[in-house]
């Protein structure tokens, strides 16, 4: 299975770390600007809906973390588009 992001599971532990529910974090999100359910998050969360980069702002500035925090840790000697190729065909 392909995935559709990379930063679904950093977003969900980001989430959790804040005692936020899926629908806390959409209600955060919409009062931010941003016209997303709790079924977007989930979809965000379990890799399977893009993320345009206006959506990474809503994030970052809503979760009030840096872009960095939203994907996952470079893995050293390992070149941009091998680490992308995994992550994006990888469950974590």
């Amino acid at each position: 299975m392909k995935f559709r992001n990379i930063i679904g599971p950093q977003l969900r532990k980001l989430r959790y770390a804040r005692h936020w529910s899926q629908s806390k974090l959409a209600i955060k999100l919409q009062c931010a600007g941003w016209d997303v359910s709790r079924s977007t998050v989930s979809k965000i969360e379990a890799r399977l809906k893009f993320v345009l980069d206006f959506q990474l702002e809503y994030l970052t500035n809503v979760m009030n973390v840096e872009l960095k925090e939203l994907f996952p840790a470079q893995m050293a000697r390992e070149t941009v588009h091998d680490r992308l190729e995994r992550l994006m065909n990888s469950r974590f």
